[in-house]
């Protein structure tokens, strides 16, 4: 794919230059709470304003339903890039409407715009061709051309992400770019010891990494509310814990393959557990002791790894090449629960492994517990998209950016 380095080199003084970004950060209400993601576009913003563009933003935020929702404007993010370029950043009430074209017609040489939530727009998510791609026409009027840039909606086959770039000169931008270069190191000769934490709620969202990643890793790791489908797997009770009940033959498949192809899985031996799920608004204490994960009692359900199981992932990183992780070890937002996960960002910030932190819950979860994000090999913007990445899946907005 060719790279926002050769846009450059061929000019872009007073193009249009459409970056779909992913500006899809988390909302307290209006106020963001995490703007990694806005962050992670900033130099390929910053470097086409440079360089004389007219630089129109878009991205995506939540789930709208194809309809103008107040509360999923990207009103707030727009405000918030353009205090990091240090420079006006004018936002668009729609997304191809009058606002949208007037606000691009009156960019000039190095000034930026964004234009409103695309999921405004039915056509944006459209499972048809033909409605997808008619979005796509009208997008393709705001610009010369195409830069994509937005790695967590790269795995979808959205109108902006996949039908745009086919109708417009396109180019990876700089974030894109290193997403891609970190996963090859993933996936192509990969430096050993290769040891994979996994966590987050369910099992199911994680097959097909699983799957794949048996015939890679050395050693997986398992955490969060899927490790109790794991400990049940193994006849272990559970309590009153997340279970995926209709998955434990996967599981159980898996740590057969495992063993068979000498994969070393690893399972908490002791957990943090709790009476109810806790008030993440109030942090109220959530009354929590430890036990043996083959000694949960019932009533009680598993929040997080113990103690013992921190150490012993400690232990199991501390002499790894390259470390992939993705998904908290507990509920990190509240401070009972937290302290699994921390042992998981301490232990890579302690190691000298190649460490990637894949997005999502993971990569909040390192800068709300205050680790620096300059400790890790590389945080990823996409949680989706780098897991099936990992499967071997193809990803429809990398594709589209392929000549």
């Amino acid at each position: 794919m060719k790279t926002i380095d050769e846009l450059l080199a061929e000019g872009v003084a007073g193009k249009r230059v459409f970056v779909r970004a992913d500006l899809n950060v988390p909302l307290d209400g209006t106020t963001i709470t995490d703007d990694g993601r806005i962050r992670a576009v900033v130099p390929t913003v910053a470097k086409l304003a440079e360089a004389g563009a007219r630089v129109v933003v878009a991205s995506h935020l939540g789930r709208p339903k194809g309809a103008p929702d107040p509360a999923y404007s990207l009103a707030p993010a727009a405000a918030r890039l353009g205090e990091l370029l240090g420079a006006e950043v004018v936002f668009a009430t729609d997304t191809v409407g009058e606002s949208a074209r007037a606000a691009v017609a009156a960019l000039t040489d190095g000034r930026v715009a964004v234009i409103e939530n695309l999921r405004f727009n039915a056509g944006e998510t459209s499972k048809d061709d033909a409605e997808r791609g008619a979005f796509a026409d009208r997008l393709a009027e705001l610009a010369d051309v195409y830069v994509g840039d937005g790695f967590g909606a790269v795995h979808r086959k959205h109108a902006s992400v996949f039908d745009l770039p086919a109708r417009l000169p396109h180019y990876a931008g700089y974030l894109i770019a290193t997403e891609v270069g970190v996963l090859k190191k993933l996936t192509t000769d990969v430096k050993r010891p290769y040891a994979v934490v996994l966590g987050g709620a369910k099992v199911s969202d994680k097959l097909g990494v699983i799957d794949h990643l048996l015939e890679r890793a050395d050693r997986i790791l398992i955490g969060g509310g899927m490790a109790y489908t794991f400990l049940k797997a193994q006849g272990h009770e559970v309590g009153s814990s997340l279970l995926q009940e209709d998955q434990i033959p996967a599981v159980r498949e898996y740590l057969r393959r495992a063993e068979e192809k000498g994969v070393e899985f690893v399972l908490p031996v002791d957990v943090v557990v709790a009476p109810a799920f806790p008030d993440l608004k109030t942090k109220a204490p959530a009354h929590p002791t430890t036990v043996a994960a083959d000694a949960m009692p019932a009533g009680q359900m598993g929040l997080d790894n113990g103690p013992e199981t921190n150490k012993l992932y400690a232990a199991k990183l501390a002499d790894a090449a390259t470390v992939f992780w993705n998904g908290p070890m507990g509920v990190f937002e509240h401070p009972d629960f937290a302290d699994g996960t921390r042992a998981v960002a301490q232990a890579l910030v302690d190691s000298s492994a190649f460490s990637v932190v894949g997005g999502g819950d993971s990569a909040a979860a390192v800068r709300i517990l205050g680790f620096d994000e300059n400790a890790f090999g590389h945080i990823s913007t996409g949680g989706g998209a780098s897991l099936e990445y990992l499967e071997g899946k193809t990803l429809p907005g990398l594709a589209a950016l392929e000549d």
